[in-house]
C-alpha cells in the first residue's frame, strides 16, 4: 500500500509554486487516482491531504467538535486555512500566499511524508523540528516499544 514518505528539501519559486515530489505524486496517482488536494495551517507547517483523506478528518472533527471549547476553537482555526490545490502540469502546486505568510514559510522548504498527507515546512522550522524530536526521544522510547516499532 502507498503512502507519503521521506523527506525532501525544494525551493518555492517566485509566485510561490512547490514542485511536489515524484514519489509523491505517485502516491497521489496510484493510491487516491486524484491530484487534487487540501492545503492547510497546523500549528507549525502546512499539511497537505488528498481530498479523501481530508474529508476524513473533516468527519473526525465533527465527531469531537462538542468535546471542549479549545477543541471547537482548533477546528475552526484548522477549517479556516483550507484551501483546494490541483498538481499542474509541471507537478506542481501553488502554496497559498496567505498560509505561506502565516506559516512564515520562505523560499527554502521540507516536504515531509506523513503517511496518509504529508507536510510544508520552512526549512529553517523543519531543522529545529527534527532536534526536537531527536531530543525527545528518550520521552517516546517506552510508546515505540510497546508498539513494536523497535
Amino acid at each position: 500500500m502507498s503512502r507519503f514518505r521521506s523527506l525532501s528539501r525544494h525551493t518555492l519559486d517566485s509566485k510561490g509554486r512547490l514542485i511536489i515530489p515524484v514519489p509523491l505524486r505517485k502516491v497521489l496517482r496510484d493510491r487516491y487516482d486524484s491530484e487534487d488536494l487540501i492545503v492547510t495551517h497546523w500549528v507549525e507547517c502546512l499539511r497537505v491531504y488528498p481530498v479523501v483523506e481530508w474529508e476524513a478528518v473533516e468527519e473526525r472533527l465533527l465527531t469531537g467538535e462538542s468535546a471542549t471549547p479549545e477543541f471547537a476553537q482548533f477546528a475552526r482555526y484548522a477549517i479556516a486555512g483550507v484551501c483546494e490545490c490541483s498538481v499542474d502540469k509541471q507537478g506542481r502546486i501553488l502554496v497559498p500566499p496567505t498560509l505561506r505568510s502565516e506559516m512564515e514559510i520562505g523560499k527554502e522548504v521540507a516536504v515531509v511524508g506523513m503517511l496518509r498527507h504529508f507536510e510544508i515546512w520552512d526549512q529553517q522550522a523543519w531543522h529545529a523540528e527534527a532536534a526536537d524530536a531527536k531530543q525527545n526521544y528518550p520521552i517516546v522510547k517506552p510508546d515505540l516499544q510497546r508498539l513494536r516499532i523497535f
